[in-house]
């Protein structure tokens, strides 16, 4: 009897133990899975941060310098951070331990690509489940074992669906969708497209959307009990039901000929697109015909802009609000009417992310800074520098558990933000 009550007891204390390990490091509200976090809004909802910096800034808990090169920023589930970067002429994937940057995998998806800018990835690893997805800048597109990082099923976008490489090489980052994993080709028939997410195969082809890729990623959401797909390609803001990549609008309006890159805005069946080169933003207004299954969705411009030109650093939709960069200038606009609330030079020219009140923007010139995200004006919070690597500070910042992480090039560094 005392034998098999021992055996019970260790056999509950290891079943406790798995489940606080698995606690540990699975998903949390605190995580940053993909691109933008986890609605693709630059949004985190961590709260208990740092209001306001010291001189020197928040205090670093560690940094690596072995990264590789890349502009890529970084996804996190848990103890997991998953970047990716060159190394030696090839993209990889890594996956480090948050706690203190130490690798634990890194795996090599195919060769790397290179263009005056720098070498490296662009893009920004997604997490769904026991997996990670990844797309490399020369379209090698890869389904991951979170764990071990063993590669279950690759493909390249580029070959499989004919299409041509970007200027400054693809930079998107996976869209997870349901059963399906969505990217942007820019083939003939085959704009975008979506592959099951389980074993790579072909579900659709957006056979009316050839358009060339552009910079952007692709977001989802529901409008009118239409799933919709949303994008910025080389040459409109597009529209696309999601069941079967049927395209339903396309504003070529907001799109330049040189690079259209920031991820689309969604909110309450309204979209915001924008990109730089002299060309400005809009905002649509969508409308759902018919039901969810046949139903397509009309857009209606609402408003054009030349108010909020944003090259590269994204923007974000905080309480009725827009903020983002507008060429080199901080910009708050009003998302309902485009009216200018405020512009500040800040801290230059960067990209944005946001928690507990607060714009996190890095500098493309390395400088970091924290402002109150406010209509009412820029009021800084605190700033400081990091070190030069030689190219610009594109990789957008993240928070995520408490910390601020700030990726340039082959380092990597994270910043304890909590408050005390």
């Amino acid at each position: 009897m005392k034998t098999r009550l021992s055996v019970l007891v260790l056999f509950v204390l290891a079943r406790v133990t798995l489940a606080a390990s698995q606690s540990a490091s699975g998903p949390s509200s605190n995580d940053w899975p993909q691109w933008r976090g986890p609605d693709r809004t630059g949004l985190s909802k961590e709260s208990g941060l740092l209001q306001q910096w010291p001189a020197s800034g928040p205090p670093r808990e560690w940094m690596i310098s072995n990264l590789g090169s890349g502009f890529g920023s970084l996804s996190v589930q848990g103890d997991r951070i998953f970047v990716q970067s060159q190394i030696g002429g090839r993209s990889t994937v890594a996956s480090l331990n948050s706690a203190d940057g130490a690798l634990v995998w890194s795996v090599a998806l195919g060769s790397g690509g290179d263009n005056y800018m720098g070498p490296g990835p662009r893009g920004t690893p997604t997490i769904d489940g026991d997996r990670v997805y990844v797309l490399t800048e020369n379209g090698d597109l890869a389904a991951l074992a979170f764990a071990d990082g063993s590669i279950l099923w690759q493909r390249n976008i580029l070959r499989d669906f004919n299409g041509r490489n970007i200027g400054w090489l693809i930079s998107e980052s996976p869209l997870i969708e349901g059963d399906h994993v969505i990217v942007t080709p820019g083939g003939r028939g085959a704009g975008v497209v979506a592959l099951d997410k389980m074993t790579g195969r072909t579900v659709w082809t957006s056979q009316d959307l050839s358009d060339q890729a552009g910079y952007a990623s692709v977001i989802a959401a529901d409008v009118g009990g239409v799933r919709t797909l949303m994008t910025l390609t080389s040459e409109a803001g597009v529209g696309l039901r999601a069941s079967d990549g049927k395209l339903m609008w396309k504003y070529p309006r907001v799109a330049n000929g040189t690079a259209n890159i920031a991820t689309p805005i969604f909110h309450e069946n309204k979209v915001f697109y924008t990109s730089d080169y002299g060309t400005g933003g809009v905002l649509l207004a969508l409308t759902a015909q018919g039901g969810p299954q046949g139903g397509e969705v009309r857009a209606q411009e609402v408003y054009f802009t030349k108010d909020l030109m944003n090259h590269h650093g994204g923007v974000l939709l905080i309480d009725g609000y827009l903020y983002g960069f507008h060429n080199s200038i901080l910009t708050c606009l009003e998302f309902a009417t485009g009216k200018v609330m405020w512009r500040d030079r800040s801290v230059g020219k960067g990209s944005l992310t946001y928690a507990d009140g607060n714009l996190y923007i890095l500098g493309e010139d390395n400088v970091v800074g924290l402002a109150e995200a406010t209509p009412a004006g820029y009021r800084e919070r605190g700033r400081f520098l990091i070190a030069d690597q030689g190219l610009p500070s594109w990789a957008h910042p993240v928070v995520s558990g408490g910390r601020l992480y700030i990726r340039n090039q082959g380092t990597l560094a994270s910043y304890d933000i909590r408050a005390r």
